[in-house]
């Protein structure tokens, strides 16, 4: 079944970004979680939350011994994990999908925010391989339903399951195709420090949306904006862009993390900033000018820090990165210039490059304690 989101839903799986998927009962989110699963090559682990204590999430206490401490004997436990949690950690990789989520009761959401954003369950940390998802139905829909607790919705993006009749229809009468979905190369993450440098000129210049707690109960247990959701945004704006997924998928997932409102404006600035390509700048340093704007000024440079700074750190990259920041520090961007100075330094330092530049930037540096 064909599905609005499904695209969404995929990049922020294989970004490994938590993703929560919110829909009536009956549509279909269980079983599409299952068919991506094997459409991606990743086992799908189905752990029914409402169901659970919060020892399943938390480990249960198991004894482990008698030691001697000071010349008293104590008895130590270990948080054993569940089943489903070996399993995914022998697998190396796969998705851990939380389904009836809303129902499951405060006590058992708390036992999740760790398992959620870190991973661990119990004494066991599940590999960087492992993706979470999750379902709910909304809580006026569902079986005993709950409000999110916003620290448990706050570590999602949010997707709204929307079902398409037409491909329901089909689906009917020629069976359920494999997924066709956006995939994610080898080396993708070379690209987020680039989109996190985005994100952080966004802020600058917008900072009263960085944090934007609701107010009402049930709308803080939705996508709201906080330091961990834009960190989360850049991390699926990396993903979209190594993907070349369309435009809708990225808006969905940008909303899907800090709100409509914030993504559309996020959206909008971005177009407006019209910069130009971090990579020709790194080739052409002299053609660099600085734009008149504070907000592109700090895009700009970030961008170019952040490509120069990329992993493998190439001397011939950060020299053509200093070039720019000194050209910026000479056209009257000094301010700028000077915030960049620091992540492009400690990246020099660590492949022993000295750039005749920084000498311009000494007193800085000498501050920052950036050898």
């Amino acid at each position: 079944m064909l599905m609005r989101v499904l695209a969404p839903l995929a990049v922020a799986i294989q970004a490994r970004v938590p993703v929560l998927l919110w829909g009536p009962p009956g549509t279909g989110k269980s079983s599409s979680v299952l068919a991506l699963g094997r459409a991606l090559g990743m086992p799908v682990e189905v752990v029914i939350a409402s169901i659970r204590e919060p020892a399943d999430f938390a480990g249960l206490p198991v004894p482990d011994g008698v030691f001697c401490l000071n010349g008293q004997q104590i008895r130590s436990v270990h948080l054993a994990p569940p089943a489903w949690a070996v399993r995914l950690a022998q697998a190396g990789r796969g998705i851990l999908f939380l389904d009836e989520i809303s129902t499951a009761p405060p006590a058992v959401q708390a036992a999740l925010l760790r398992v959620i954003l870190d991973r661990v369950v119990g004494d066991l940390s599940l590999p960087p391989g492992v993706a979470v998802a999750a379902a709910a139905n909304p809580p006026e829909q569902a079986a005993g339903g709950w409000d999110l607790a916003a620290p448990l919705a706050n570590r999602f993006c949010h997707l709204t399951w929307g079902l398409d009749a037409s491909a329901w229809a089909d689906g009917m009468l020629r069976g359920w195709p494999a997924p066709e979905v956006p995939r994610l190369p080898e080396g993708w993450e070379t690209d987020v420090p680039a989109a996190r440098a985005l994100v952080a000129s966004f802020i600058r210049a917008r900072p009263h949306l960085l944090l934007q707690v609701p107010r009402e109960e049930s709308r803080a247990g939705g996508a709201w904006p906080s330091p961990r959701t834009w960190d989360m945004a850049a991390r699926l704006l990396a993903a979209c862009a190594a993907a070349q997924a369309e435009e809708d998928v990225e808006a969905i997932l940008l909303a899907g993390c800090v709100g409509e409102g914030p993504a559309h404006e996020f959206l909008r600035w971005r177009r407006e900033l019209d910069l130009p390509d971090p990579e020709e700048l790194l080739a052409a340093p002299e053609s660099f000018q600085l734009p008149p704007r504070g907000d592109q000024q700090y895009a700009v440079l970030a961008a170019v820090v952040a490509a120069a700074v990329r992993e493998p750190v190439k001397r011939d990259r950060l020299a053509a990165a200093w070039r720019v920041i000194d050209a910026a520090r000479q056209q009257g961007g000094g301010d700028i210039a000077a915030w960049a100075v620091g992540p492009l330094a400690e990246a020099s330092s660590r492949v022993g490059y000295v750039a005749p530049e920084a000498r311009h930037f000494r007193p800085l540096l000498q501050q920052a304690e950036v050898k």
